[in-house]
């Protein structure tokens, strides 16, 4: 199966904000497709919960969340923060939705991970041009970013799971390994969901 991880992604610029904005996700419409099959993506799941907490304590980071991504937004189904779970506001969140677990795909990192369907390590987001100027830095006071995709077993990008902190962090190559093996295994606890869901 051809995925457009061989392309390099069209990305916008507006000169305006003298910044590169989020890629292009042409395969949104079908992940959409398979996470409303699998019944995620679009509401709080303590088993999500759980994961974030248990990843946040492994990377030792401050604020971790496990993010599904449609065309419009990002949602945190497994989120994490220093404040005991309660969720902080991380962006405009619809009347709907429960506060701070809903952001606007063109703020934060996880869009350009899965659009590369490659994890993504900023040990000091201030490094790079192309990062810096993203409104989660200014807004949020984010400086350091890990995070990995979600692909399951039909190819779809799901989602990733990704840890931020408000300081630069060296996450080096034990925390890209980390994260690249806990979203493995995540990818895992989601395959057995969905067994479970069609043995019922």
């Amino acid at each position: 199966m051809n995925h457009p991880a061989s392309r390099v992604p069209y990305i916008s610029y507006d000169p305006t904000r003298h910044l590169l904005l989020t890629p292009q996700d042409d395969e949104a419409p079908a992940r959409v497709a398979r996470l409303r099959a699998l019944g995620i993506g679009d509401s709080p799941l303590p088993a999500f919960d759980e994961f974030a907490r248990k990843l946040a304590r492994t990377t030792r980071a401050p604020y971790s969340m496990v993010n599904f991504i449609d065309e419009r937004r990002q949602y945190f189904a497994g989120l994490y923060t220093p404040s005991q779970d309660q969720a902080v506001e991380l962006g405009p969140a619809p009347a709907s939705a429960q506060p701070g677990r809903v952001m606007d795909r063109d703020h934060g990192y996880c869009p350009h991970v899965i659009v590369r369907r490659k994890a993504l390590v900023l040990e000091d987001v201030c490094d790079y041009p192309r990062f810096a100027g993203n409104p989660v830095v200014d807004e949020i006071g984010i400086r350091s970013y890990l995070g990995a995709p979600l692909i399951d077993r039909t190819g779809t990008a799901l989602g990733t799971v990704c840890v931020v902190d408000l300081e630069p962090r060296p996450w080096g190559r034990e925390g890209l390994e980390t994260i690249k093996s806990m979203a493995a295994e995540l990818v895992e606890q989601i395959h057995h969901m969905e067994k479970q869901q069609s043995d019922v």
